[in-house]
């Protein structure tokens, strides 16, 4: 065989997979993508390069299944090396020690906050921060906006903030801390910094890696319950002893659909053979809803995005867990000679909500059945309602409000902030995602609990096949989910190369 090792998608976590599989070169492997590469910083396009901005330039085009308002939302996924990592906004927090020490309590050894310290570290070169909970050396950039750095807006959402009674925090990543505080991203001089950049770059020149872009994987190639490859969308069929999936929470349990590998009763209905009965395969899907409060503004307003966010936790919330919301300001938009708007922007972080990714059929031309599940249940909806009023109470206090020039527009001056009936129904309707889907390969003991891989990212029931990416997480952490992503990528391509950490 040509290839040792098989990584399918070069996302945020493929790219990390690949270069941690060659770091010493005697693991031949083929790394997998879909979309194209963009080898040097200079070849990058530039809505891929710019951090200003998400880019959605090269996007698999995903689109979530009709909700019970017949709303069918963007899912954008990056098709391209670097993937989401390389289309993000580029926000950079770990989530909170609870959320990894409940992984750990679901029957996963190895995956509590303590064993994952040393890799957070590991990943990371934090330019403000260092001492027991941070790294310096490692291939992530991370940085705040300085205080002069900050554009007004910005520093008027964090003023009304500690108006409002919340603490500032100076280090969003430190564990324990909520309030108001400077955003952590991986960017560097204005450059988004993808895995494509800290990672799969250094590796480029070894000879064990291969990366063949423009390739879309139908399938795992199989005999019997034991992996021989893969199988491209064109009929091509590539082998290799072992393959490790990281295509994403929407892309990697499809992959394994149509290999036969889930729910048999779904697989015998679309004529695919089943070759692991596995019931949790496309189920747990868990993804951050996001809803904003919109405000006009004056206009030629101008300013660096995403500079600063508050943490907090709603009035459902543990009040020793972790923070259940996050709110930021967004904008300006729409900027012309009558004004334009920005947004204050929230995001619910502890869901109770799951949905599941299905096949439409056994092609791989086919995208998926997405169903997100956004705000089915009722403990999400009223989160997020809390949440609007909260944003609404800022966007009232001194300095912000000196920002609003107008009526709020949405929800809207119609709807009451004691009307909760009415800014449910505004929710509902404007609801979108943060674009964190987790869950639909979930890592666990016993498969029928649900659980598609083992703590060590090996699917059950299949020899010589790996899950590394965000699908692995039974439970979503109360944070942006790019930074735990990698941490994944990197804890189980240790484990498989021998070379942990922690």
């Amino acid at each position: 065989m040509p290839y040792d090792v098989i990584v399918v998608g070069a996302g945020s976590a493929g790219c990390v997979a690949a270069a941690c599989l060659t770091a010493g070169e005697r693991c031949r492997v083929l790394l997998v993508e879909a979309g194209p590469d963009y080898p040097s910083v200079a070849d990058l396009p530039d809505d891929i390069a710019d951090a200003s901005m998400p880019a959605m330039s090269h996007d698999w085009g995903f689109v979530a299944e009709p909700d019970a308002l017949g709303r069918s939302v963007s899912l954008p996924r990056g098709r391209l090396v670097g993937g989401c990592s390389a289309t993000n906004a580029g926000f950079a927090v770990r989530g909170w020690p609870a959320d990894y020490d409940g992984w750990a309590a679901l029957g996963n050894p190895g995956w509590s906050f303590a064993e994952l310290l040393p890799v957070f570290r590991a990943v990371e070169a934090d330019a403000d921060f260092g001492g027991d909970w941070h790294g310096r050396d490692g291939p992530v950039p991370i940085s705040r906006p300085s205080p002069g750095e900050l554009a007004p807006l910005q520093q008027a959402f964090a003023a009304a903030a500690v108006a409002a009674g919340h603490p500032r925090a100076d280090d969003h990543n430190q564990p324990g801390v909520t309030g108001v505080g400077p955003m952590p991203r991986n960017v560097r001089g204005g450059l988004r910094m993808s895995t494509a950049l800290t990672h799969l770059a250094p590796a480029r020149g070894r000879s064990s890696l291969t990366i063949r872009a423009g390739a879309v994987v139908d399938r795992i190639e199989l005999r019997g319950t034991t992996v021989r490859g893969v199988r491209l969308g064109d009929g091509e069929t590539v082998a290799a002893g072992a393959v490790v999936l990281a295509a994403g929470a929407y892309g990697s349990p499809a992959i394994l659909l149509r290999s036969g590998i889930g729910p048999a009763a779904e697989l015998s209905e679309l004529g695919i053979a089943v070759a692991a009965g596995l019931a949790g395969v496309g189920r747990n899907l868990t993804d951050h809803p996001l809803v904003a409060v919109d405000l006009p503004t004056s206009p030629g307003y101008r300013g660096p995005r995403f500079q600063m966010m508050l943490t907090l936790r709603s009035a459902r919330a543990d009040p020793d867990g972790p923070p259940d919301l996050h709110l930021f300001p967004a904008g300006p938009f729409g900027d012309g000679p009558d004004g334009g708007g920005f947004g204050l922007v929230a995001g619910l972080l502890s869901v109770q909500s799951r949905g599941a990714v299905r096949l439409r059929s056994a092609s791989p031309a086919d995208p998926p059945r997405i169903d997100v599940a956004h705000l089915r249940h009722e403990t999400d909806l009223a989160r997020m309602v809390e949440a609007t009023q909260h944003a609404r109470l800022l966007s009232r206090t001194p300095p912000l409000a000196g920002f609003v020039t107008g009526a709020e527009l949405a929800p809207g001056p119609a709807i009451g902030d004691h009307d909760s009936a009415g800014l449910a129904r505004s929710v509902r309707e404007r609801v979108s995602s943060y674009h964190h889907p987790v869950g639909t390969c979930a890592m666990g003991p016993e498969p029928d609990d649900g659980a598609v891989v083992d703590a060590r990212g090996a699917v059950h029931g299949i020899s010589g096949l790996w899950v590394a990416d965000a699908s692995v997480m039974p439970v979503i952490p109360a944070a942006n989910t790019n930074l735990s992503t990698i941490v994944v990528a990197e804890r189980i391509t240790q484990w498989l190369a021998g070379q942990a950490v922690g």
